[in-house]
């Protein structure tokens, strides 16, 4: 008979195997194959884009120990891996619905009966006649007596013992409604590891970022300190011209604004540096170590590698955000197979083996054995069209769900292409910025000679100063710039968006990794 009970389990598992959710098929990306041309851009040719990891574009030690270290103490990190351990333990709650639910359950019972009686009886004399010898005699009539008996009990007492092993209302999946459920908590485990790996993309992204500002800043407070000393030995000359009888006063108060300039940039650059460091440590989640930071742009601007140019828009369908964006749509894709299931009958299926015995030690004998099977089906009839509406529902949300992996792949598309655009041309804004500094430097030069020579008044020394300061910070900016540009196009790439977001990855039971 047990045997019976498992094939019939087996055979109702078997049955679950189609499916009522449309067959997927990846939307055609609604992007141009190739990257934009023209004067802006680099020149670029269809082909994949490799694997490659942050520490191939990020090449300098401190740069790169920092990350490591943002990896394993970054909150927001620990939030996204934490969310995959949670939807992972969701898919798997519900794909344990594919499979009956086995409860072993034992029972001993005592019951004690009792049952109270009462007797009663009646007595009745006799009734006699007599004769006398001349006379006639009396007629005399007995006595009637009735008695009572006493209060008789009688009790009883019963023991039983039961095991028993059942499935309890398996549903027997003929419809595919819970393995449609259970495709789209699988889908929507794979949305959450992309979403992780995006969150580590963007910590890796922001970190370098943060590097280069610091970077950059600092160069800038290089550059004021600079002008400062310039403008305070400015200032003593034009003031002992002045004295001298050589310069008017005009000059010492013209040389004085270049020195307050330099220093009011000093205090701010001071103050944004220590900004800086707080913004790398919150990344890092750590204190951070000052070996670990640049000593300027300029030689920190070198250490950040350029991703292989041939590259085409195919690469954006492994970008995270458009990984995450596909599986949510896959999501909703099965949960329409969820919907129209549902305006089918549901059948489910309760068995139960077991033995039941007075006594424990012929608990487990030949003659106590039982076992029952309840095979059970429902129907909604009318629900006032709330299934067909269900069913709308889906759809419209499979809709949505696939303009938004739409526009997701487009706007990494504009993402892409702005940083290709920018990333054309800052090498000729460069180079354009640095034979303006070097101009300016000869400037300087020429027009403080001509100034003590008496040729030119300190009115043009003046502004050859002011013009080679702006020359020096525009010369950072654009060095920033460059660097910055190249971890955009890591970011907007998807960088090593193909590694998991712990190195390794979590993977749900059963099934593969994407």
């Amino acid at each position: 008979m047990m045997t019976r009970l498992i094939a019939a389990l087996c055979a109702s598992a078997a049955l679950a195997g189609c499916s009522l959710a449309p067959t997927y098929v990846r939307p055609t990306p609604p992007v141009p194959t190739s990257w934009p041309v023209g004067d802006a851009y680099l020149r670029q040719s269809e082909a994949a884009l490799p694997s490659v990891t942050y520490r191939d574009i990020f090449r300098d030690a401190r740069l790169q120990a920092l990350i490591a270290q943002a990896l394993a103490n970054n909150r927001d990190l620990r939030v996204a891996v934490a969310n995959i351990e949670a939807t992972r333990a969701q898919y798997r709650i519900q794909r344990a619905d594919l499979f009956p639910q086995l409860n072993a359950t034992g029972a001993y019972s005592y019951r004690q009966n009792s049952r109270a009686g009462v007797n009663t009886g009646v007595n009745t004399g006799g009734t006699g006649t007599g004769t006398g010898g001349t006379g006639t005699g009396g007629t005399g009539t007995g006595g009637t007596g009735t008695g009572t008996g006493g209060t008789t009990v009688v009790s009883g007492a019963n023991s039983t013992f039961q095991a028993q092993l059942g499935v309890t209302a398996f549903e027997i999946d003929l419809f595919g409604r819970v393995r449609s459920l259970t495709g789209a908590a699988l889908s929507r485990y794979f949305a959450q590891e992309a979403a992780a790996r995006a969150t580590r993309l963007t910590l890796i992204g922001d970190i370098a970022s943060a590097w280069l500002n610091y970077a950059a800043d600092k160069s800038l407070l290089t550059v004021a300190e600079q002008t400062a000393v310039a403008a305070r030995a400015s200032v003593r000359l034009t003031d002992a011209r002045r004295r001298g009888g050589v310069s008017p006063r005009t000059d010492v108060r013209q040389a004085e604004q270049i020195l307050a300039t330099a220093e009011a940039d000093l205090a701010e650059q001071r103050t944004l540096l220590a900004q800086d460091v707080n913004a790398l440590q919150l990344l890092v989640g750590a204190p951070i170590d000052a070996a670990q930071l640049p000593a300027g742009i300029e030689q920190a601007a070198q250490t950040i590698g350029e991703l292989p140019a041939e590259i085409d828009s195919g690469v954006l369908l492994r970008r995270p955000d458009v990984v995450q964006a596909e599986y949510s749509l896959r999501a909703y894709n099965a949960e329409i197979g969820a919907a129209r299931a549902a305006l089918f009958p549901r059948i489910s299926l309760t068995g139960l083996v077991g033995f039941a015995s007075t006594a424990l030690r012929t608990l487990f004998s030949g003659d106590s054995f039982n076992w029952s099977v309840a095979p059970n089906a429902s129907y909604p009839i009318f629900r006032a069209g709330a299934g067909r509406a269900n069913v709308d529902y889906s759809v419209a949300q499979r809709d949505a769900a696939l303009a938004t992996y739409e526009q997701t792949i487009q706007s990494a598309f504009r993402e892409v292409s702005d940083a290709l655009a920018r990333r054309g041309t800052i090498t000729e804004q460069l180079a354009a910025n640095q034979r303006f500094y070097t101009a300016a430097v000869d400037t300087l030069n020429l027009t403080n000679a001509r100034y003590r020579g008496g040729i030119d008044t300190y009115l043009t020394s003046l502004d050859a100063q002011r013009q080679l300061y702006s020359a020096q910070r525009t010369l950072v900016a654009t060095q920033l710039v460059r660097a910055t540009n190249l971890v955009t196009l890591y970011r907007t790439l998807g960088g090593d968006s193909l590694l998991d977001v712990t190195d390794q990855g979590p993977k749900p039971v059963g099934q593969p990794a994407p």
